[in-house]
């Protein structure tokens, strides 16, 4: 688990990926499209990542800092 004044995501290892799971992905802007799972919820947001996938760090990096600045804004 990471987290900043809140849970930011989780992290699980499976099979065949390795899920991020963001707390409150739901409600964050994902411009490059990294979230690919649990999309059908009202609150969570995942990124499933699969071996020898490509990883847009830079994109992940601005999804954790965004995630850090919401918790911060709802407390």
């Amino acid at each position: 688990v990471w987290s900043h004044e809140g849970i930011i995501c989780t992290g699980e290892v499976y099979k065949k990926a390795v899920k991020t799971t963001f707390a409150k992905g739901a409600a964050l802007e994902d411009p490059a499209g990294l979230f690919n799972s649990s999309l059908g919820g009202n609150t969570r947001r995942a990124i499933d990542f699969h071996e020898d996938a490509e990883i847009d760090d830079g994109a992940f990096k601005a999804l954790i800092l965004e995630a850090a600045a919401f918790n911060e804004s709802a407390g």
